[in-house]
């Protein structure tokens, strides 16, 4: 069976240090991506919002129109049975046919009036609705322009940095393949808690080169024997000295 490497400390925080250098270059084509990733994803999402918002608005609008088409339904039976009735009216017999048959005709006289009203009140909505229509339609197309764009925009960015980014994504696989898995998990969380991804720091002019609090000296001391992995008390980050760090070179 083959032994298994025991890896120096000093071994250790080179690796680090490749590996933080690596994935800083990963961070930085993320970078010139900036938001527009996210900017995709938020118009594709408003975009699928204004459509069912059209949708539904297509099918109050259908509703309107049938609810219309109802009514005139509607006034046609009505004025048809005021023909009848108006018809029957001139072989009644006595005066309470007679006024009954008024009664009837009123009756749909006034259905008829009602049912214009509706007609009316409807036309009006169904205008509103067409309106609101139209304005979601513009809302949409003027989206779907700034997508294609956004979209048009990324791609020339993604395209520019790919060989890059494939680059630096096998380096920084290949890094972390034998690494100790708890400096490891550790120099992830860290990465993680921090927005610029710096879990692996230098110590520049007596400070911590993440947060830049003070390192005092007998720590500084400690950090360049690289005897043992050494943290930043304020920021938590893993320092290592300026030498190491200038040591360290990614291609």
């Amino acid at each position: 069976m083959a032994a298994v490497k025991d890896y120096s400390v000093e071994e250790k925080l080179s690796s680090l240090v490749k590996l933080q250098k690596i994935d800083s270059k990963l961070d930085e084509i993320q970078v010139l991506k900036g938001e527009l990733p996210m900017e995709v994803s938020d118009l594709e999402d408003e975009i699928l919002g204004l459509n069912a918002r059209k949708t539904r608005i297509e099918e109050e609008i259908n509703g309107i129109n049938e609810f219309i088409e109802q009514k005139k339904n509607a006034i046609k039976e009505s004025e048809a049975l005021v023909k009848k009735y108006e018809k029957q009216s001139n072989s009644v017999k006595n005066s309470r046919e007679f006024e009954a048959i008024n009664k009837e005709i009123e009756m749909q006289q006034l259905e008829v009036k009602l049912a214009e009203k509706h007609i009316r009140d409807a036309s009006e909505e169904l205008t509103e609705k067409a309106k609101l229509l139209e304005n979601a339609k513009k809302q949409i197309a003027g989206k779907e322009t700034m997508l294609t764009n956004k979209k048009t925009e990324l791609e020339k960015i993604i395209i520019d940095n790919e060989k890059e980014e494939k680059h630096f994504d096998d380096l920084s696989a290949n890094a972390r393949k034998g690494m100790d898995e708890r400096l490891l998990y550790s120099y992830d969380r860290i990465r993680k808690s921090y927005r610029n991804g710096l879990a692996v720091v230098p110590v520049v002019r007596d400070a911590c080169g993440g947060c830049f609090n003070a390192i005092p000296p007998q720590k500084q001391s400690e950090i360049r024997q690289r005897k043992k992995i050494m943290v930043c008390e304020n920021c938590g980050r893993i320092l290592v000295d300026d030498d190491l760090n200038n040591q360290v070179g990614v291609q």
